[in-house]
Formats: C-alpha cells, sequence, structure tokens
C-alpha cells in the first residue's frame, strides 16, 4: 500500500510541552493475547507500518479485543497521549446533511477505503511518540493508527482536499465512508470513474 504522499498530509500530534511524557507499565497477558499480538506485529512490520524505535519519551500497552466472529484486534492504549493533544476542531460533516444531499438521486453508490487512516503517514518527528511495547520490543507507527486522537479530523481534511470538486456535486465524504450519487442511472459509471480517477491520482486505496 503506497499511502498519501507527505506533500499532501501527515498526522501531527501537536502535543503540549508542558505535560509530562508517560510511560506506561508493560502489562501481562495470557498466551493467546501473547500469539496474537505477535502475529499482527509480524504482520504490520512486514507491511512498513511499523518500527522498532528506542528511547521513547511516550510508551503505551497494548490491548487485545475479541473479534465478534474469530481471533483479536490489536489496539494501543493511547490515553495519555491523547490528554496531552489539543483538540482538532476541524469540522465533520453533519449526518442529517449528508442524508438531506443524497434526496432525489437514482443511484447510490456506498464505499469506505482499506484501512483508510493507515494509508496517511505520521509526521517523523511524531512517530516516537506512538510508541507501544510488546513482548518483544518497543515498536511505533509509520502511518496514523487508530486510536489517536484527532486522526478522524486529519482525514476528514484529506478527503476535502482530494474530493472538493465532486463534494456537494456527484460525491458526500464522512471521514473513511464515501458516496457516490447520481440523478440518473446514466450518469453513475461516469461519476464512479470521476471518483476512482482521483483515487488512482493520489495513490489512494
Amino acid at each position: 500500500m503506497p499511502g498519501i504522499s507527505p506533500d499532501i498530509i501527515s498526522h501531527r500530534l501537536s502535543v503540549n510541552p508542558a505535560v509530562r511524557p508517560v510511560r506506561q507499565k508493560r502489562r501481562a497477558y495470557d498466551p493467546e493475547r501473547y500469539e496474537a499480538m505477535k502475529a499482527e506485529v509480524d504482520r504490520l512490520s512486514s507491511i512498513r507500518f511499523i518500527r522498532e524505535v528506542d528511547y521513547p519519551t511516550w510508551l503505551a500497552n497494548v490491548v487485545m479485543v475479541r473479534k465478534p466472529r474469530k481471533g483479536w484486534r490489536m489496539c494501543v492504549d493511547y490515553t495519555n497521549l491523547n490528554r496531552a493533544c489539543p483538540k482538532d476542531s476541524f469540522p465533520l460533516p453533519r449526518i442529517d446533511q449528508l442524508v438531506d444531499a443524497t434526496a432525489g438521486h437514482a443511484l447510490l453508490s456506498f464505499m469506505d477505503a482499506y484501512s483508510g487512516y493507515n494509508q496517511i503517514f505520521m509526521h517523523p518527528e511524531d512517530q516516537a511518540h506512538t510508541s507501544f511495547i510488546t513482548d518483544r520490543g518497543l515498536y511505533c507507527y509509520k502511518v496514523m493508527p487508530f486510536g489517536l486522537k484527532n486522526a478522524g479530523a486529519t482525514y476528514q481534511r484529506l478527503v476535502n482536499h482530494l474530493f472538493a470538486p465532486l463534494i456537494g456535486n456527484t460525491m458526500e465524504v464522512y471521514v473513511d465512508d464515501m458516496l457516490v450519487k447520481s440523478r440518473t442511472a446514466d450518469q453513475h459509471i461516469p461519476n464512479l470513474s470521476a471518483m476512482f480517477t482521483i483515487l488512482k491520482q493520489y495513490k489512494m486505496s
């Protein structure tokens, strides 16, 4: 996954320098969770979403959450880091306005980006702040992970920029949920094509 060029956007944390960094104490897990964690760290390393890190000032624990059907989801407890970051007040679209904007359209196509947040890189200066503990060492994210404060605002800022010519006309976008709409059926393929052309241009999948 190539990801969005940092020349377009990257995620910054704006950590309050007056807040003392927190290094969480390592938590213990049962063998099943350790195995799931190891597999996920291997996967994230292989696709270059994370890297090993030395001497991080902020350090968080992994939280393993059981998926509804099978397996585990690896999350990171960024509670302390998030408290040290100011809120990004970039506005998200109003749901009621998005619903109203679809009225009178013959066709609607709903899509979401694959690992959308992870397609935005962390700013190099802030990567180490996302550090987390595993039984195999310390890692940090090179891409924007779930659970970081203001990640949704950063993503909305990106899609507003990418799809500016289409939003309100043939598209509506709410964070990583994309909607292509057409007044008539014969307009739908060209409208979809316009969206996919932009995705290809910015190497977003």
